[in-house]
């Protein structure tokens, strides 16, 4: 399967996408059928260019894992909503968890669509979380000072058009107590053509930045294989303009559950500029059994890789995206795990020290007994 090249002059999509596994030649049809079957529960879709970086000889590839169905995900575990999303919606589509944060879902389709992923609600038929409207969005950011942070995702933001993405980004900005607006995409390593040859992307990056709003771009490679050049010339157009670049992802089974990955993954992110921001504990979302590492086991391997890096890779942080807030996996003894709370929704609970008894099977906080609870003292 090839990649199209590279052609300077307005952007155009570059990719061609592909709506169903039988379509990939590469899947024996016989196996196509059975896969079909999962994408009509869970959306599939994948493009020319990122299926190119599979090896097909290897039925473990961590990309093909990455990218193409697999029939455990329609085992019975985990639920669409597994950090209460609904429970911050304020208006539709936009969720106000931090103080300083509105998160905004402006999109409701991906450039293509990870096995793992935790918002997998969002592709599935009747569901109407995201907003065409996103006036009442605007309105609430503007009569709320406390928000100096938006985040835009979906969904992926860099699916829409800039021409559609521009008054969003912009109107954002304006609000006098914004000073960040973030993107949250997977574009950069699905479809780097986008980042390399959308000047209007460009200039739109430029011109807010320029007018005091800091634009960050937060990247989302989770294989250090995903850093092909055209990615990385990307990210390079993304910087040039004026973006600040982070990455994070969550730990996979099977695409990334190694330290020696996850060390090349850290190191390959901070040469590009782009430090590693979170590494995630894989929310307990339907269809994801077969995705998941335990607890524990993530941290070993979380640990294991920063010790393989030099000190300027080692700043990332491990975290849960619980519903009550993002809670940090600090440290593992031989009986305990020792958590903090990162951020928190219930203000009482921010820096929140815990201590729960080590459970090497558990994924997830709430399969964990809690021993010990305290707040900081100023």
């Amino acid at each position: 399967m090839s990649v199209s090249s590279p052609q300077p002059g307005p952007y155009t999509p570059k990719v061609d996408c592909f709506r169903k596994p039988s379509q990939i030649p590469e899947i024996p049809a016989a196996t196509a059928r059975t896969l079909d079957a999962v994408a009509e529960r869970f959306a599939f879709r994948a493009n020319d260019y990122f299926l190119s970086l599979i090896d097909w000889n290897d039925p473990a590839d961590p990309i093909r894992r990455l990218i193409i169905p697999d029939e455990a995900e329609l085992n019975d575990w985990g639920e669409l909503d597994a950090s209460d999303e609904a429970a911050n919606t304020v208006v539709r589509g936009l969720q106000h968890k931090y103080r300083d944060t509105a998160l905004v879902l402006i999109a409701d389709t991906c450039a293509a669509y990870c096995r793992y992923c935790f918002r997998k609600r969002l592709f599935m038929r009747h569901n109407r979380e995201t907003s065409g409207d996103l006036g009442p969005a605007f309105e609430y950011v503007v009569l709320h000072p406390e928000i100096t942070d938006v985040l835009l995702t979906g969904g992926d933001p860099l699916v829409l058009s800039t021409e559609r993405l521009a008054p969003i980004i912009r109107r954002f900005a304006g609000i006098p107590h914004v000073r960040t607006v973030r993107i949250g995409s997977k574009v950069p390593s699905f479809n780097p053509y986008r980042l390399l040859f959308d000047e209007a992307l460009k200039d739109l990056v430029t011109q807010v930045t320029a007018g005091g709003t800091a634009v960050y771009l937060v990247a989302h490679f989770d294989h250090p294989r995903e850093f092909t050049d055209l990615a990385c010339n990307g990210i390079r157009a993304m910087q040039q303009a004026g973006a600040h670049v982070v990455n994070q992802c969550p730990i996979v089974r099977g695409v990334n559950d190694s330290a020696e990955v996850l060390a090349e993954l850290f190191e390959a992110a901070t040469e590009l500029g782009m430090p590693q921001y979170y590494v995630f504990q894989g929310r307990p979302t339907a269809g994801n059994e077969s995705y998941a590492v335990p607890l524990v086991r993530g941290w070993q391997l979380f640990d294991a890789a920063r010790g393989r890096c030099s000190g300027l890779s080692r700043g990332a942080r491990f975290v849960m995206s619980h519903a009550t807030g993002k809670i940090e996996v600090l440290m593992v003894d031989d009986r305990h795990i020792y958590l903090r709370y990162h951020r928190a929704r219930d203000a009482a609970d921010e820096s929140r020290i815990m201590v729960a008894r080590r459970d090497d099977q558990a994924c997830w906080f709430d399969e964990l007994e809690l021993l010990e609870s305290f707040a900081p003292t100023n």
